[in-house]
């Protein structure tokens, strides 16, 4: 049980937290169950009692930011614009990233576990739905939507990380992300006045 926490159930969240901040700011060599355990003010036994062991604590880490990921864009409801949809859905990714910076690199810098990697389908769903919806509008040209959704979510990665490790601004990577993403969406297709007012709205 945690010293700082006398309740069980806060333990765990804790112990996500910790081992998300170390991954991020130290790498994986940083990730011993010790330094959890220290961050948290608990035994290493309870990373055991919690998740059985360190794999499972990397896992429940990377489950942990796409549940969170999963809930920022789940906030994107569908207008009858879905190019503007579509950029609203990348603001989330943004905005998520920003929220859970250690998190987000846990996530998508550090290499998954064997049989990890399915953690990120359900939130690429979301975008190749929007990438679907643009298609099926006229907007974008008829293409793979897999393939489209890929694209935007490397503009959107980039720009993230190049702010994480602030080599750019927040001011210039979001100035950087709405013209990027607006020469992608014209190369999706879309025409030059419409795809500028769905990125107003």
């Amino acid at each position: 049980m945690a010293r700082n926490d006398g309740t069980a159930n806060a333990v765990q969240p804790a112990l996500i937290e910790a081992a998300a901040r170390l991954i991020a700011t130290e790498g994986e060599a940083g990730l011993t169950l010790r330094r959890v355990a220290d961050e948290v003010g608990t035994s290493t036994m309870a990373i055991y009692t919690h998740f059985g062991g360190m794999p499972e604590l990397r896992r429940a880490v990377r489950r942990e930011g796409f549940a969170r990921l999963a809930q920022h864009l789940a906030q994107v409801g569908e207008s009858d614009d879905p190019v503007a949809d579509l950029a609203m859905l990348g603001r989330a990714y943004y905005e998520n990233a920003m929220t859970n910076r250690h998190l987000y690199r846990a996530m998508f810098m550090e290499q998954p576990l064997d049989g990890d990697a399915s953690a990120r389908t359900e939130t690429f769903d979301v975008l190749v739905g929007g990438m679907q919806r643009c298609i099926a509008s006229g907007r974008f040209a008829s293409a793979d939507p897999s393939a489209l959704a890929r694209q935007f979510w490397a503009l959107g990665h980039g720009v993230v990380s190049l702010q994480l490790a602030q080599l750019l601004s927040a001011e210039e990577a979001f100035s950087s992300l709405g013209v990027a993403t607006l020469n992608l969406f014209r190369a999706f297709g879309d025409d030059d006045a419409a795809a500028r007012r769905s990125l107003r709205r």
